[in-house]
């Protein structure tokens, strides 16, 4: 077989998605830092599942439909760099085939040639020895074959195992990929791709369902009061057959049951038939209790909690769009990614208009900021994406944009964020605040404390699954035991004679005690400084500290 038609190109696509959603946790744990947000894994196959709810909703498939269903549906899902590359990628790629009616093995090279192009443009300063490398390869390696290129089977083995090549190669390139003994993740995240769409190829015989629930990085959830008030949750109502008399005895005996484990009762009985109504917190009790008169059919069990939850999501979204439209436009407007209470108290205490729950645990897509900037009627809009694993969906949803301007500050921590905020001053103008940001943000020093969830050797330190790091901007500053100890080194160790403010945002997992051991030990050491404690909130991190 030397071509491909849109509806094998289609099956192709869903394949190696689903080769790297199964895989995505070996992925993940390819993460150079051991923390416990290693997220490429989930960060590809988010972004491509996106696109793949929009092919399988395709009624009709062409190359047309489905080049435009990949591009848009990627496009909008993607999250974190890895996401945003990968859906760079596939929007060069379905570029050049959309006006196709088969694709051979040049098509092929022309494609992936557009792709790397595409992707390469999309980040401001490629790096080699990450997934760009090993498209390039496999680009590159295409190009080399197409023209001579005799069965399409032993093509795509050809340049796949090329792609394995460039990708045992990435450590080489990155000598903090070899520190650390591993491949570059995103660069394995598009081979697993690649080997899916083979598999499919050659007719291998996939599952190809899928668990496309939309991942929201803010979610409405239901309050306590609320879910108090829904005393059994699960509505259930079925129909017994019954094989037996059904007596009087036998219903009042059967209420009573049904009673006992929920309630909003209604039995309804005829000499063959009982029709049954009960809210319980055990659906499975009154079946078994049902059983016992005759066989059941017609069951049907729902989730009340789920069901008002979802009810009251799409309530506050409803009056987040009504309050947005009634808003008069403001002349500038700002959205920062937030994760953790205090956090976000702050970033809203500091007049941000619109916060995107997300960050290290969950990078938000580029769905997430297009909907963030409807909601924001304002002229001008700044973004701190807050996150360096989020500059590159901002960026995507400031080009997408068009009725608005779109400034996005990329801020890669939580205090550069607060710190580009602090800097806004209205009498000046949207390029100057930028500029003053931009500069301001060079002068912040982060730190994170978190725990390290395998072992390896980075930065020439020796780490065991379980150890304490301070992680800086730029490596593990200190690792430990104690995440007092630990966050005091790596306070250290960004110190220089300029620092005149320390900014301690504590987590949810260290105490405010402990938070204000580390503020006195700081203070006895550099009393010139200024130190300041605060709630963050945030998961993961027991502390982020910043020094300015």
């Amino acid at each position: 077989m030397n071509t491909i038609d849109a509806k094998l190109l289609a099956k192709m696509f869903l394949a190696g998605a689903k080769n790297l959603e199964v895989k995505k946790e070996w992925i993940n744990e390819l993460n150079v830092f051991p923390v416990p947000d290693g997220d490429t894994g989930t960060n590809m196959t988010l972004t491509i599942m996106s696109a793949v709810r929009e092919v399988n909703s395709l009624e009709e498939v062409t190359f047309k439909s489905l080049a435009k269903a990949i591009s848009s549906g990627s496009l909008r899902g993607a999250r974190g760099n890895s996401g945003v590359i990968l859906s760079q990628l596939l929007r060069g790629f379905t570029k050049v085939i959309k006006e196709k009616e088969e694709v051979d093995a040049p098509t092929l090279a022309d494609a992936m040639e557009k792709a790397v192009e595409t992707a390469y443009k999309a980040v401001m300063k490629p790096k080699e020895g990450t997934i760009l490398t090993v498209a390039k390869g496999a680009a590159e390696k295409a190009r080399e074959l197409c023209e001579e290129c005799e069965d399409l089977g032993t093509f795509l083995e050809d340049v796949i195992a090329y792609a394995n090549q460039v990708l045992a190669e990435t450590p080489q390139m990155l000598p903090v990929l070899k520190e650390a003994g591993v491949v570059d993740s995103g660069g394995q995240g598009l081979v697993v791709v690649l080997e899916g769409a083979f598999d499919a190829f050659q007719g291998k015989e996939i599952d190809l369902s899928f668990d496309v629930q939309d991942a929201k990085t803010s979610v409405t959830k239901i309050s306590r009061e609320a879910e108090a008030d829904i005393k059994f949750g699960y509505c259930t109502e079925f129909i017994i057959m019954l094989d037996k008399e059904f007596t009087e005895q036998d219903e009042a005996d059967f209420k009573e049951y049904l009673l006992s484990i929920g309630d909003s009762l209604v039995v309804v009985a005829d000499d063959e038939l009982v029709k049954v109504h009960v809210h319980t917190n055990d659906p499975g009790l009154a079946i078994q209790k049902a059983l016992t008169y005759g066989a059941l059919t017609r069951m049907k069990i729902d989730n009340m909690r789920e069901e008002h939850q979802e009810r009251l999501f799409k309530d506050a979204e409803k009056l987040a769009r009504q309050q947005a439209d009634q808003a008069p436009q403001k002349d500038v407007g700002f959205i920062a990614v937030s994760v953790g209470e205090g956090i976000a108290d702050i970033f809203r205490e500091l007049g941000v208009d619109y916060l995107i729950e997300g960050g290290q645990t969950m990078n938000p897509s580029t769905e997430d900021m297009l909907n963030a900037i409807s909601r924001v009627n304002a002229k001008t809009i700044f973004i701190y994406p807050n996150n360096k694993n989020i500059i590159l969906a901002a960026n995507q949803a400031q080009a997408l944009t068009k009725d608005k301007e779109i400034i996005v500050i990329p801020t890669k921590t939580v205090p550069q964020g607060i710190t580009a905020v602090i800097n806004y001053v209205p009498e000046k103008t949207a390029k100057e605040n930028a500029e003053t940001m931009l500069e301001e943000i060079q002068n912040v020093k982060t730190g994170q404390v978190t725990y390290a969830v395998r072992d390896t050797h980075i930065d020439d330190k020796e780490i065991r699954q379980g150890d304490i790091m301070g992680i800086g901007d730029a490596g593990i500053l200190a690792v430990g035991q104690d995440v007092v100890d630990v966050a005091e080194e790596m306070t250290d160790r960004m110190m220089d004679e300029d620092a005149e403010l320390i900014s301690i945002y504590y987590g949810e997992d260290l105490s405010e005690e402990d938070a204000g051991k580390l503020a006195g030990r700081l203070e006895e050491k550099y009393p010139d400084c200024d130190i300041e404690v605060n709630y963050g909130g945030q998961p993961i991190y027991y502390c982020i500290v910043s020094v300015e």
